[in-house]
C-alpha cells in the first residue's frame, strides 16, 4: 500500500489493514467508520494493560527473589510509578531499582563461628546483633590513632603508601584532579614502581590521572560507573567506602576523599572537617577482604553476593589491644547493617547519644528512636554544618530537625563544611567511617563504619564531638510554613536516592 501526499505514514496503513472490513475510503484517503472507533483505544488499553501487568510482576519477581528488603514508603511509590506511568518506570525500575544483591547465609553457616565470638571485646547486645547480620567478629589491634587535621591525616596515608612492602590497595568515591590527588598519585606510581601489587578502587577521577596510574603499573577499576551497561540495574548503588591498605596489616580510612578541600585550607575555602583514623592490627585483615570482594565486584567476577562467611577471618584473641569491628553495608550485605546497628543503639542507649553528620535525614523509624531517646532522658546533642555542600540535603532535614529540637536534642550548627561522620553511644560503643545519616547511605550506597569498642578511642571521639558541639549555635525550634512542608517533604521522598 502506498502513502501519497498528506499521508499519515505507516501508522495509517498499519490501521488499514488491521481493521480492513471498517474502513471507507474518502477523497482518496483511508478514514475510519464511525462505530468502529472504539475498538481502537480498547485494544491500545488492553497493550497498556498488559504492559502495566508485566511490570508489576516484574517489580514482584525481582523484590522477591532479590531479597530487596525495601521500605514500605519505597516500594509504594515503585508501585504507583509502574501503575501511572508504566513506560517511564518500568525502564527506570530495571536500571535503578535493584538495592540488595546478596542472600542471607545459612544458620548453620553462622552457628560455626560462634566460639570465636566469646572475646569479652564488645558488649553483649552489638556482639549478638552484628552476629546475626552476618558481620565479622571485632578484631584486636596494636594501635589506632584518630586525625582530626587534615596535613596530619594526608601525611599518614602517604606514609602507609610509602612502607608497603608486598601490596598497597586504595579505595576512595572521589581522587581529586588537584594537588592532593597528585600527590596520592605519585605515592601509587612509586610503590609500583618497587614491585608493590599497587590497586585503586574509584568511582569519580581524571581519565588522564587513571591512565597514567596504569601506564606506570597500577591497577586502576572503576566501581559501578555511572555510565555502564543499564541492564545491570544498579546505575544507583555507589560504592562511599574510602580506605587505603598496606599489606593487609595497616588501615588508614575514614571519610574523607582524596582531593584538596578534604585535607587543606585552599585560597577562600578552609579545608572541611573531617576525620579519619590510622589502624596497625586485625582490624586491616577484616577491611582487607572486603576490599578484595570489591574489587572482584568491580572486575564483573560475580562478586555481588559473595559478602563472605563469619569463618573467613578469626581474630586475635588479645584482649589488651584496642577493640574495633569492622561494620560494611550496602547492596552486597544481605541486611542494612550499619542501620540496623543506629536503631538498636539508639534504643539501648541510656546517657547519650552524640553525632556528626554533614547530612541528616533519617526515615521515620530512626527519627522515632532518637526523640524517644530524648524524651527517655538520654542526651541527644547532633553537630552539623550549617550549610553543607548539598543545597537538597539541608531543605531535605529541615523536618527532621525540628522534630529533633521539639523532643529536647540539642542541635548544634558549625560554619563552614562538616563532612566527618562520628556517633558516640553512651560509653559502649562509637563509630567512625563513610556513612552519613540520610537515606542514600544507610540505605542504598556501599559504605562502611568502624566500630571502636575501647575506652581510649571511644572516650576520644566523644572529647572531639563535643568539643565541636562547643563552637556551634543552637538551632531554635521554627514551625514551617505550609508550602515549606511541601517542598520539604517532596524533597525527602526522592532527594536521597539523587
Amino acid at each position: 500500500m502506498g502513502i501519497g501526499p498528506g499521508g499519515d505514514g505507516g501508522f495509517g496503513a498499519v490501521l488499514a489493514i488491521e481493521f480492513g472490513d471498517g474502513m471507507m475510503r474518502r477523497s482518496g484517503t483511508t478514514q475510519p467508520d464511525a462505530h468502529l472507533m472504539p475498538q481502537h483505544p480498547t485494544l491500545y488499553a488492553l497493550a497498556h494493560a498488559a504492559f502495566v501487568s508485566v511490570g508489576l510482576l516484574l517489580y514482584v519477581l525481582i523484590a522477591h527473589i532479590g531479597r530487596q528488603q525495601r521500605q514500605p514508603s519505597a516500594a509504594i511509590a515503585w508501585v504507583m510509578g509502574i501503575v501511572a506511568f508504566p513506560y517511564v518506570a518500568v525502564p527506570l525500575f530495571l536500571m535503578v531499582g535493584t538495592r540488595k544483591m546478596a542472600r542471607p547465609l545459612a544458620r548453620r553457616a553462622l552457628a560455626e563461628v560462634a566460639p570465636a565470638l566469646d572475646q569479652g571485646l564488645q558488649p553483649e547486645w552489638t556482639r549478638s546483633l552484628l552476629h546475626a547480620l552476618e558481620i565479622q567478629p571485632a578484631a584486636c589491634n596494636r594501635s589506632i590513632t584518630f586525625h582530626e587535621d587534615g596535613p596530619q591525616s594526608l601525611a599518614s596515608l602517604l606514609a602507609l603508601c610509602r612502607a608497603s612492602a608486598r601490596q598497597l590497595d586504595v579505595g576512595t568515591f572521589i581522587l581529586g584532579n588537584d594537588a592532593v590527588g597528585q600527590q596520592v598519585c605519585d605515592a601509587l606510581a612509586e610503590a609500583a614502581a618497587r614491585n608493590v601489587r599497587t590497586r585503586l578502587l574509584s568511582l569519580h577521577a581524571s581519565r588522564a590521572m587513571l591512565a597514567q596510574l596504569r601506564r606506570q603499573g597500577v591497577e586502576v577499576s572503576a566501581f559501578t560507573p555511572l555510565l555502564h551497561n543499564p541492564l545491570r540495574g544498579k546505575t544507583n548503588l555507589r560504592n562511599h567506602r574510602k580506605l587505603a591498605l598496606s599489606d593487609s596489616a595497616r588501615l588508614w580510612a575514614g571519610g574523607r576523599n582524596l582531593a584538596a578541600e578534604y585535607f587543606v585550607d585552599q585560597p577562600g575555602r578552609p579545608a572541611w572537617v573531617d576525620l579519619s583514623f590510622l589502624v596497625d592490627g586485625d582490624l586491616a585483615a577484616a577491611a582487607q577482604m572486603q576490599f578484595d570482594r570489591d574489587w572482584r565486584h568491580a572486575a564483573g567476577r560475580g562478586a555481588n553476593g559473595a559478602h563472605g562467611t563469619p569463618t573467613e577471618f578469626l581474630p586475635t584473641l588479645d584482649t589488651t589491644a584496642s577493640p574495633a569491628q569492622w561494620v560494611p553495608t550496602g547492596p552486597d550485605r544481605p541486611d542494612d547493617t550499619i542501620y540496623a546497628l543506629l536503631l538498636a543503639a539508639s534504643y539501648h542507649a541510656t546517657q547519650r547519644i552524640l553525632a556528626v553528620s554533614p547530612y541528616l535525614v533519617p526515615d521515620e523509624a530512626m527519627l522515632d528512636a532518637w526523640c524517644l531517646a530524648c524524651r527517655r532522658g538520654v542526651q541527644v546533642c547532633i553537630v552539623m554544618p550549617a550549610r553543607s555542600n548539598h543545597r537538597l540535603a539541608d531543605l531535605a532535614r529541615r523536618r527532621a530537625l525540628r522534630r529533633l529540637v521539639a523532643a529536647g536534642a540539642d542541635v548544634r550548627l558549625v560554619d563552614g563544611m562538616v563532612h566527618a561522620k562520628a556517633l558516640v553511644f553512651d560509653a559502649e560503643m562509637a563509630l567512625c567511617g563513610s556513612a552519613n545519616l540520610d537515606g542514600r547511605s544507610l540505605l542504598l550506597n556501599y559504605e562502611v563504619m568502624a566500630a571502636f569498642y575501647g575506652e581510649r578511642e571511644i572516650a576520644w571521639l566523644a572529647q572531639w564531638i563535643v568539643a565541636l558541639h562547643g563552637k556551634g549555635t543552637p538551632l531554635r525550634q521554627t514551625a514551617g510554613t505550609l508550602g515549606e512542608e511541601l517542598l520539604e517533604g517532596a524533597t525527602r521522598a526522592i532527594g536521597f536516592q539523587l
